[in-house]
């Protein structure tokens, strides 16, 4: 996480230098968010399509945004950034008190929950919570003043951003620290969520993930201006599932801005930047396609979404949190003549009732899946002069010009990954190959081809989400 001298200082390049834009934060490592607790108004039932048990996390800093300018239908819980402990088990004052408050109450009002989000990067003193953590003491006393803060300020919960502790004793000293947090705030009916690094992270302690309601995995700040690649994500949940920790706790983090250097995603667009691509001007960072991509991985593969932060997005249709409401709603546009639901996540399901399937880009591509995981599941991207191409775990979809099996291998959309979308009259849709040529099914019952002249049963597909 960042502080806000950076933020401020950043803001000030930015009015100079509108083509690189500002900085908001710098080493941006966002934290997690809580679900839901009991002492806080719950969602009515039908307000929201975000699916049930779902969370969506955003992080609101104490030095950008407006509350008023939250879209808390689109969420679940909002993270408010930063509060820093001292050694000896205190806490710093919180900034910005008033917008805390309007917070707290406005999302209540919106059946959204508010945690406070502890340390940061920045300004987050590694040394302060190694100190705390060391000593009993000092453990009871930060948690008792996390409770009195909770309290005072009716929050739902505590999100600790410790990056990070280190290994051996370290590790064991937060994991002592967080127990305590959890049985004092769990029986207050309280959350307790942390923010932990997208994968290698040995130094947290299995037991922790019993301790806490989930953990924000922050996918993101990679190397390079590409930090924050679709296959980072699957990555930050493959190790931390796998190390245990229960798929309904493993909350997908995504970047709301690009790298190199740090810009918001706002100040992309503004300088001309594309909401349907993931680089501009030496910059990476997350296009409505590839947050739309990971949107349903963390919906197949994980128990929630989170941003960090919710003040670098923009409003209207270039929205990166509308892209994931969208996602989680199945705002997936119909066919509707031959115009493609650009930026979509969608599913493509054959004549014989199965889904459409990329094979991880290890094999052929084929139609014989009953259900839709990741590797069914394909991102509509414009490909230019009214084609369109089809990406699958940031691979493309390649008719092979008709001379093999079609794949899902390519790193890059060339002429033979780009496709015509063709409506039909029944509400389905054709794909037609830069040779003229209809993809096929094959019925389930051999690999797919690009190889039809004419397009039947076969090469027709229901689109879905």
């Amino acid at each position: 996480m960042k502080t806000k001298f950076n933020s401020f200082l950043l803001l000030c390049v930015a009015a100079v230098l509108l083509a690189l834009s500002s900085c908001r934060k710098d080493n941006n490592l966002s934290p997690s968010a809580p679900t839901p607790s009991p002492d806080a108004p719950n969602r009515p039932l039908g307000t929201s399509a975000i699916p049930g048990g779902f969370k969506v996390v955003g992080y609101l800093p104490s030095w950008a945004g407006a509350v008023n300018q939250v879209q808390y239908s689109k969420l679940t819980h909002i993270n408010y950034a930063f509060v820093i402990p001292t050694a000896s088990g205190g806490l710093g004052a919180i900034d910005n008190i008033p917008k805390l408050q309007s917070l707290v109450s406005t999302a209540h009002a919106n059946g959204v929950k508010v945690s406070i989000s502890i340390g940061g990067w920045n300004d987050g003193d590694h040394s302060a919570f190694e100190s705390l953590a060391a000593n009993s003491g000092t453990r009871t006393s930060f948690v008792n003043n996390l409770l009195n803060m909770v309290n005072q300020y009716n929050l739902d919960g505590v999100d600790i951003d410790w990056e990070y502790p280190d290994n051996g004793t370290s590790a064991n000293n937060y994991s002592a620290m967080m127990l305590a947090l959890s049985n004092a705030l769990h029986a207050q009916g309280k959350l307790l969520t942390a923010a932990v690094i997208s994968s290698d992270g040995s130094t947290i302690n299995a037991n922790v993930f019993g301790y806490v309601d989930f953990l924000n995995l922050m996918a993101y700040d990679g190397d390079g201006p590409n930090h924050s690649p679709y296959s980072l994500a699957q990555t930050s949940l493959n190790y931390w599932i796998g190390r245990g920790l229960p798929k309904a706790k493993a909350i997908l983090g995504v970047p709301f801005y690009g790298r190199s250097p740090y810009t918001s995603y706002a100040d992309i667009l503004a300088g001309g930047g594309s909401p349907n691509s993931d680089t501009w001007n030496g910059i990476g960072y997350n296009g409505i396609p590839t947050i739309k991509s990971k949107t349903s991985l963390a919906l197949n593969q994980g128990g929630g979404i989170m941003i960090w932060e919710l003040s670098q997005d923009v409003t209207g249709a270039n929205s990166l949190l509308s892209a994931i409401y969208d996602q989680l709603s199945g705002g997936v546009t119909p066919p509707n003549g031959s115009n493609p639901p650009i930026g979509s996540v969608i599913t493509l399901k054959g004549f014989n009732n199965a889904f459409v399937s990329g094979e991880n880009g290890t094999t052929a591509m084929t139609c014989t899946r009953t259900t839709a995981g990741d590797t069914e599941h394909f991102t509509v991207i414009d490909a230019g002069g009214g084609k369109i191409s089809l990406r699958s775990k940031a691979k493309y979809v390649s008719s092979e010009n008709g001379t093999m099996a079609i794949t899902c291998n390519r790193a890059t959309a060339s002429d033979w990954e780009k496709f015509d979308w063709i409506a039909t009259s029944d509400g389905k849709v054709t794909l037609r190959g830069n040779n003229g040529l209809f993809i096929s099914s094959e019925n389930g019952t051999q690999a797919m081809t690009c190889n039809r002249a004419t397009a039947s049963g076969w090469e027709s597909f229901t689109v879905g989400n």
